[in-house]
């Protein structure tokens, strides 16, 4: 359904308010997604979609779900947004291969050891060298929204959109998950963890990351890749259903 088509569709009263009210939003939430992205994705492409998602949202809102309006229409935005980019997935399937096995790596490295899996560790494991992996830490930082939003549908301050299967999004099952996903952030390593928190919490860009930790644009990349796919490979038997 196209924007006009769903627009007339929930038309009714309040709807022209509830639109112009959060049309901000869905800019802002556009402008930061659009940080994490490469330069062939534009703003306007991300708001247009942002806007469907608002309009799904005013149209399938139930206030008895016990959600905000807001946090339920965040997560519509995003969702919205992120299928927009999905769609047109410009990542080489390489980037994707190798991605996933970095998230092996960890996930075998920190099951045998009980510890946090370093760098180090991780380049070994895949018999390349430090060098090599940071530069698929740096591939991977922009490949489909690599980050935490592809992760779990929150409305914490930490996670606010993410890619769930549609049985988390109701329920306990979200609930358990939600909470294991809080449980892996506390329990990342204190820069990846600082790093998650100024980015998705605090709302800071890369670069604004990089002059408070007196590191580059491209550490801060790698860093925040890293504490993704470590993520994902502790939460791989939800991820993987």
């Amino acid at each position: 359904m196209n924007g006009v088509a769903m627009y007339t569709s929930v038309q009714t009263g309040g709807t022209d308010e509830r639109v112009m009210q959060h049309a901000p939003l869905v800019k802002r939430i556009a402008y930061h997604l659009l940080s994490r992205l490469p330069d062939s994705i534009q703003v306007d492409d991300l708001i247009q979609a942002g806007m469907l998602g608002l309009l799904e949202a005013i149209k399938n809102y139930d206030a008895l779900q016990g959600a905000s309006f807001d946090t339920y229409a965040g997560i519509r935005i995003r969702g919205s947004m992120l299928d927009e980019v999905r769609r047109s997935d410009w990542t080489p399937r390489s980037v994707h291969k190798k991605s996933r096995m970095v998230s092996d790596a960890i996930r075998i490295i920190e099951n045998r050891t009980g510890r946090a899996a370093r760098d180090i560790d991780v380049a070994e494991s895949l018999g390349i060298t430090i060098e090599e992996y940071n530069h698929i830490l740096l591939d991977s930082s922009s490949c489909r929204i690599f980050s935490i939003e592809e992760m779990a549908q929150s409305g914490d301050s930490y996670l606010d959109e993410a890619l769930v299967h549609e049985e988390l999004a109701d329920g306990l099952n979200r609930e358990v998950f939600q909470q294991a996903l809080a449980d892996a952030i506390m329990n990342l390593p204190e820069r990846e963890r600082l790093v998650i928190s100024l980015y998705y919490d605090e709302e800071f860009n890369l670069r604004e990351i990089g002059e408070i930790l007196n590191i580059s644009e491209s550490r801060v990349s790698q860093i925040s890749t890293q504490a993704t796919l470590r993520l994902r490979s502790r939460l791989s038997e939800w991820t993987s259903k």
